[in-house]
């Protein structure tokens, strides 16, 4: 005889309703993250809790749904919605000295979420690497970007768009890095 657990009855492994739910909490989440923003003088990026929410929703939320929430975050803020940082809005963020970042985030949640999807996520000395290498995917494609968009040096670009956020950066990874693998632990006893 099977039996099926109060986990699977109560949360269904897969459901549109399910993903549904998950995606759009998964957009409210990283857009409401986007609006603790605190202005770098003489930079267009701010530093945001963004690049938090994107390790998280990625590596919880696995490749497909994970990149689905971004590409959805991304959407609505493109038809309007003050979902990026300051309640910023518009195809102009896309196209702007931003966008790469954005974009990075995309890439970021996909990647982490591969990752995840090998249970990268449930331990520390994996899912502190997992976290900085989708760290370094969302600046690699901002600093490109903000570079080409400004056409300004690459110390002005370094200067503006990176070493700002080292510090932020590495204290979201530890959350990241370290939350997760104590959440397995947790769901696993």
């Amino acid at each position: 005889m099977s039996t099926i657990s109060l986990k699977s009855a109560v949360f269904p492994r897969t459901s549109a309703l399910n993903n549904a739910v998950l995606i759009a909490s998964g957009t409210l989440f990283i857009a409401g993250l986007a609006q603790i923003a605190i202005p770098i003088p003489g930079s267009p990026v701010p530093v945001t809790g963004q690049t938090l929410g994107v390790l998280l929703i990625g590596t919880s939320f696995g490749a497909t749904l994970g990149l689905t929430t971004l590409l959805t975050y991304l959407l609505v803020g493109i038809a309007g919605a003050p979902v990026f940082a300051n309640g910023g809005h518009g195809i102009e963020r896309l196209t702007g000295a931003t966008g790469g970042y954005i974009v990075g985030m995309v890439v970021a949640s996909f990647v982490t979420g591969a990752l995840a999807g090998r249970r990268w996520d449930q331990r520390f000395r994996t899912a502190l690497p997992t976290m900085l290498l989708g760290n370094v995917i969302i600046f690699t494609f901002g600093v490109f970007w903000l570079h080409s968009f400004t056409g300004k040096s690459w110390s002005w670009t370094l200067s503006a768009g990176f070493t700002p956020f080292i510090l932020g950066e590495a204290l979201k990874i530890a959350i990241a890095g370290t939350s997760l693998p104590l959440v397995w632990r947790k769901i696993q006893k």
